[in-house]
């Protein structure tokens, strides 16, 4: 078998659609729910921990903590103590994590926008579903 004949290596395999790209699992890491909403809250700005966690409503601590460790390992995210007295953790989006804040922005900006049309779409959704049962 030749070199032409041999499939790529897994791990050089860039596309989001592979199971095993590091692309996807970064997706998949981005694009939950609690991951997308530290990005944009950190989009505005360098956030302390219990900060970030009443901006992004709704979060406990453990899934913010997790969440937050995710975005660090992706390189999304950079976790900064502060030596003061007490002693404080701050967070930063990183060049990386800037760029895709951004265009989760212009998604959430996109969403927003668009509440009417989401909210007609329901109702008319439920309409049609209960004429089903």
């Amino acid at each position: 078998m030749t070199t032409s004949d041999q499939e790529p290596d897994q791990a050089l395999v860039t596309d989001v659609f592979a199971r095993g790209c590091t692309s996807r699992a970064a997706f998949e890491d981005v694009t939950s729910k609690w991951s997308s909403l530290a990005l944009l809250a950190l989009g505005e700005g360098r956030y302390r921990f219990n900060a970030l966690r009443r901006r992004v409503d709704g979060v406990s601590e453990k899934m913010l903590s997790q969440t937050l460790q995710s975005l660090e390992r992706d390189g999304m995210v950079v976790r900064e103590v502060v030596t003061t007295i007490p002693p404080r953790v701050e967070y930063t989006l990183t060049p990386l994590g800037e760029r895709v804040a951004e265009r989760l922005r212009t998604l959430a900006d996109l969403l927003e926008g668009t509440v009417a049309e989401v909210e007609a779409a329901r109702a008319a959704y439920a309409e049609t579903d209960r004429a089903r049962s």
